[in-house]
């Protein structure tokens, strides 16, 4: 196994996963296998209790990991299928390391940090880097390792120690050290400068690791005299210096690293350069290519909770894009706070009352995505309200969907105090409920988690038609409550159509209103496994339904062409 360990240094959010998925892109389109693990040093055994605000989305795998949303983009960019393991955290570690303790697996040692964490945390490197995640076969040829934070943080020394441990053991020949870092320009000298690195890279190489490549973000391509500079007091040779600099969309910079033969550096210093081939990346070309070039765009209101931070909602952010550029079009997304839709909000803040709804009514589509908790939920219900009286196609995710089903009880049925016992635990009319599966008291991992099939009740839906006519779909769950049902029944005879169920059938998983253009609720996820190439069927739907496709390429699809 031949390990690529991308490491981050000055300041965080340097945009090291998007770096490490690239790498691994470079690499693949060098006819390699790769596979990916992210390095999370917080103490929190996984994503899945954390605040949006605080760390973005939480990112759920087919096996129901709770994970970074780096792994997203592991995934999207190199089309691969992660499993929970993939994502180390140090709660995992020790976690691990302290139950093998109260078993007696360490006949009475003494347990430190060093060896015995250390030692976990290779074995782990190890032990998941030999997990086939591209749906072949034995192990993959190269690991791309994300080693989350920067250089002296405190919660990542262990691991540093053990990637030390593991660059001796495994040989030169297998392992490669990437060094992710940030050149500066002060505003008044427009110089750019290269002491923050300098410093990055001593202190790196004081814990006993030296980078064999620098890749150096910066909002200009590097000068000449800086890559020098780099060389000189980086120890990194001047061919080795990669510049990740701001570009016009992500898809280029696999590209840009190609350019700068980046490939050639990491496959000569792994001993890969008899194995591999020149990167065939033309798919990539054109994907990065194809969106400068698009000049029409779709406006996308995304009614949320938590607006604040666009990185909630990534993988969602992400689809749309996929479901754009698929029919050349620009997602134009309009953020729109839920609770600022609010009657209350009218009187408090009326401005902001009056520009989410004028943003609202301008839109193209709705789209309300998942969440938790009550905030915002009144908002959401308008915002679904709208779109279905208004014909405005919508899709609703999880709590979306949850959503466009109390208000449907509520305007349609006239059930004024229909509720989900999330927010109301003493409703009348519980029309979304706690499901069986779950745990009341334990939030970490209680969920429906994980790739569930949904069994299509009709081919003549809309959904059917988009996934191609399948008779069923696998997508991620992530959610504690169902919709009730006691209720589906009564609410089918008012004209909200369940198309979608589960194997036991009796959780809901899609929803249709077919007098509606295009008025859509799914109980699960379809965003985590939407990908450049292949986008997902449900954004891809709602997409053409903005723009007055969707009939015609719904009949194309039926018939064949």
């Amino acid at each position: 196994m031949k390990y690529v360990l991308i490491s981050g240094g000055v300041v965080s959010g340097l945009g090291k996963g998007v770096t490490a998925s690239s790498i691994g892109v470079v690499l693949k389109a060098c006819g390699l296998r790769v596979t990916s693990i992210k390095i999370d040093p917080y103490l929190n055994i996984d994503a899945g209790t954390m605040s949006p605000f605080e760390h973005g989305e939480v990112f759920v795998l087919d096996d129901g990991g709770e994970v970074d949303l780096d792994l997203g983009n592991y995934e999207r960019f190199l089309d691969v299928t992660l499993t929970k393991d993939n994502n180390i955290t140090t709660g995992k570690i020790y976690q691990s390391v302290l139950e093998k303790e109260r078993r007696g697996d360490y006949l009475g040692k003494t347990v430190q940090v060093v060896p015995h964490i250390t030692d976990a945390i290779k074995d782990w490197v190890q032990s998941v880097a030999a997990i086939p995640v591209d749906g072949q076969e034995g192990p993959a040829d190269v690991c791309v390792i994300e080693l989350g934070g920067t250089v002296g943080d405190i919660e990542s020394m262990p691991f540093i120690e053990a990637l030390r441990q593991l660059s001796f053991s495994v040989g030169p020949d297998n392992f490669c050290l990437i060094h992710v870092s940030l050149i500066p320009v002060l505003g008044v000298v427009g110089e750019q400068k290269t002491k923050p690195t300098q410093h990055s890279v001593r202190e790196l190489r004081a814990l006993g690791l030296t980078p064999h490549l620098l890749a150096c973000r910066s909002a200009e391509p590097l000068l000449q005299n800086t890559k020098d500079k780099l060389s000189q007091f980086c120890h990194v040779p001047v061919e080795n210096i990669l510049n990740i600099h701001d570009v016009p969309n992500i898809w280029h910079i696999p590209l840009l690293l190609r350019n700068q033969n980046a490939h050639h550096s990491i496959l000569q210093q792994l001993n890969l350069l008899e194995k591999a081939t020149s990167p065939a990346l033309q798919q990539w070309t054109k994907m990065a290519e194809t969106y400068d070039n698009i000049t029409d765009s779709v406006k996308i209101a995304m009614v949320g909770k938590y607006v604040g931070l666009t990185d909630s909602y990534l993988s969602v952010i992400k689809a749309l894009l996929h479901a754009c550029v698929a029919l050349s079009l620009r997602p134009s997304i309009d953020w729109i706070a839920a609770s600022d839709l609010e009657d209350d909000s009218a009187k408090s803040t009326p401005q902001a009352y009056a520009t989410a709804w004028e943003t609202l009514k301008r839109a193209n589509c709705v789209l309300v995505p998942g969440g938790f908790g009550d905030r915002g939920v009144k908002g959401m219900m308008l915002a679904a309200k709208y779109a279905r009286e208004n014909n405005v196609p919508y899709l609703g995710i999880c709590l979306g969907m949850q959503i466009s089903v109390i208000e449907f009880a509520r305007s349609v049925l006239g059930l004024e105090r229909a509720n989900s016992v999330e927010f109301d635990a003493q409703t009348p009319n519980p029309v979304v409920i706690f499901m069986p599966e779950g745990s009341r008291t334990h939030m970490g991992s209680t969920m429906r988690l994980g790739s569930r099939r949904t069994l299509l009740q009709t081919p003549d839906c809309i959904t059917s038609k988009l996934y191609g006519n399948s008779a069923y779909v696998d997508e991620r769950h992530r959610h504690r409550y169902e919709v009730n049902p006691d209720v589906i029944r009564t609410l089918e005879e008012a004209g909200l159509k369940f198309v979608g169920k589960d194997e036991t059938g009796n959780r809901m998983e899609i929803l249709e209103l077919p007098s509606h253009p295009y008025y859509v609720g799914v109980q699960f996820h379809p965003e985590f496994k939407s990908r450049p190439a292949r986008p997902s069927a449900l954004f891809l739907g709602l997409i053409l339904s903005a723009t007055g496709k969707l009939e015609a390429y719904v009949s194309r699809r039926q018939n064949g062409s």
